[in-house]
């Protein structure tokens, strides 16, 4: 649902804009840290407190999708795991966060620290981050005390139509639901020999990969993320030479391996990383390399996970 009243806030004043509406000032385009930052938390609590809203549902999360091939360690679950009570599990859609949590993952938005989501309180209230500061915040009303808080913290609200990262639900895209039906024919798939492998996003950049057999079909499913897209695929193959041999020269790829205890990994690399990818998947029992363009990358069939009342809410 599109809100009537939609604002972006930024600390770049409009008088630094050329015709095209670029910004030409000299405000840095990174958070300071510091008294803009916190300026800018107290602008989307303000308007959240004047709509009435306390808790906000987290809606199409996202986290960095390549692998990590350098020196320094990754922050353990994208550094965002910190803000739930059982860590990154609870950072899906549909999560609902109270006001104080949905504050603290937009400052992290702002600090452009690799995990993003859209916060919602749906028909009354929204807020996202865009590139360079950018703040979005829309609303049922027109939060005049908001708006002037807003100003007096240093801070320039600007009346749009829509945001430009609004969620296009417009297109012809089928999202299936993952009824009863899924899972029986999945069951038939591996029974068969045509499918082995489960691929669960959780969050968009992020999956979690479930080897299949009739006996653990039931476990998985009781063990998904609420909304995941799921996608079936054959199962791994146990000739990692030949993987390994179907590396292409440049491009991206995903390799997914399993090693020698059963557990699944798997990473999104570009020709730059194919050395380190190569390496770990050269003492896996299995693997298979699958292509990241859309066009490309064809399941067996997918399914989307409904909530408890049979509902798809996912904006996959």
């Amino acid at each position: 649902m599109q809100l009537p009243y939609v604002y972006r806030v930024t600390k770049y004043d409009p008088a630094d804009r050329d015709d095209h509406g670029h910004y030409t000032g000299t405000e840095d385009t990174v958070s300071d840290h510091g008294e803009i930052e916190a300026a800018s938390l107290q602008a989307v609590e303000a308007f959240a407190v004047e709509v009435g809203i306390d808790r906000l549902s987290v809606r199409e999360p996202q986290v960095p999708s390549f692998g990590h091939f350098g020196v320094e360690r990754p922050l353990e679950d994208f550094g965002i795991a910190g803000f739930f009570p059982t860590g990154l599990t609870d950072f899906h859609d549909g999560a609902v966060v109270p006001l104080e949590v949905g504050l603290e993952l937009v400052r992290f938005m702002l600090r452009d620290s690799g995990a993003w989501c859209r916060l919602e309180a749906e028909g009354t209230f929204a807020v996202h981050v865009g590139w360079d500061q950018y703040l979005y915040i829309g609303s049922s009303r027109p939060c005049e005390e908001a708006l002037a808080r807003t100003r007096t913290l240093g801070l320039f609200p600007e009346r749009l139509k829509a945001s430009p990262y609004d969620m296009d639900i417009s297109g012809e895209d089928v999202q299936r639901p993952g009824y009863d039906d899924f899972w029986d024919r999945l069951y038939f798939a591996v029974a068969t020999g045509r499918a082995g492998m489960l691929e669960e996003i959780y969050i968009e950049g992020a999956s979690r990969w479930h080897h299949l057999t009739c006996d653990t079909i039931d476990t998985v499913r009781a063990g998904l993320a609420p909304r995941a897209r799921l996608a079936v695929w054959p199962d791994l193959s146990s000739d990692v030479e030949a993987v390994l041999g179907a590396l292409p020269t440049e491009g991206l790829v995903e390799g997914v391996w399993q090693d020698k205890d059963g557990r699944i990994y798997s990473a999104v690399a570009d020709e730059d990383d194919f050395p380190e990818l190569a390496a770990l998947i050269s003492g896996a029992d299995a693997a298979a390399l699958l292509s990241v363009y859309a066009d490309e990358r064809v399941p067996l069939f997918t399914a989307v996970m409904p909530d408890r009342d049979g509902v798809v809410r996912a904006r996959w």
